[in-house]
């Protein structure tokens, strides 16, 4: 269980993120959505620890996050894809996925340890590799590869680590039509699994709707509206919020 109680962020007198208490059940999917500014990235790094809080909690399975880097956050289970690509551009991408198998194996990472030392590491490097369909560009560098295969890789590296809890920001942005169904594929999949925890923030309302058990919405930094897809997205304050719509007692 993934829990923020009372989550703030101040960036001088501007409340980014204002009191957002939410609670995420293993076997959900949730998507997170509001218009731009609203404070939905910000709220993710919060969750994951690259933005330390200005007040409130962070829990995974009841245990304090709070104060704890982003390192120390992924080893005890909560999993970040960025909405722009983390990898290690100058290795191959067989090596950042078996680097991150490793480090979920053995607690760290070890660039100089032999690889041959642990061939099961590179087999399920691999298997992740052909899951993402990136299996016939093991040896080629991160750097090299369009950004559909990029996006691709983080979500690889974020299998490794098999994580508690997974947090996709906008995992198919900038990505091609043929490339979006591959990652939506793995989602779904994951979902399917019903024992992992996923956060998705996704601007497009059809992905959204398909994929989402909840919704929640953020807005100027608040949590405006929580629930099942279908209620939130009809109710008149997420059409106005989130769509434009401007409600017909307005007109």
């Amino acid at each position: 269980m993934l829990e923020t109680q009372e989550l703030t962020i101040r960036f001088g007198g501007h409340v980014a993120v204002d009191r957002v208490s939410c609670r995420f059940e293993p076997g959900t999917l949730t998507s997170i959505v509001g218009p731009n500014g609203a404070g939905k990235t910000t709220y993710f790094n919060l969750i994951s620890g690259q933005l330390p809080a200005s007040s409130g909690r962070v829990l995974l399975d009841g245990e304090d996050l709070t104060t704890l880097p982003a390192p120390t956050r992924t080893r005890r289970g909560l999993g970040r894809a960025f909405q722009l690509t983390q990898l290690f551009p100058n290795l191959s991408v067989i090596e950042n996925v078996r680097l991150a198998v490793q480090a979920r194996h053995s607690g760290g990472l070890n660039l100089w340890q032999v690889w041959l030392d642990r061939r099961d590491w590179i087999d399920e490097a691999q298997a992740l590799l052909r899951q993402v369909q990136l299996g016939d560009k093991l040896q080629q560098t991160a750097a090299s590869l369009p950004h559909g295969d990029q996006r691709k890789l983080e979500v690889a590296l974020l299998m490794a680590l098999d994580p508690k809890v997974y947090m996709f920001d906008e995992p198919t942005a900038g990505m091609s039509v043929d490339d979006v169904p591959v990652i939506l594929d793995l989602i779904r999949a994951l979902k399917a699994g019903r024992d992992r925890t996923i956060l998705l923030v996704e601007h497009k309302m059809d992905v959204v709707r398909e994929l989402s058990d909840r919704i929640i919405v953020l807005h100027n930094g608040q949590l405006v509206a929580d629930g099942e897809p279908a209620a939130v997205i009809a109710s008149p304050l997420v059409q106005q919020a989130y769509l434009g719509v401007v409600p017909e007692e307005a007109v």
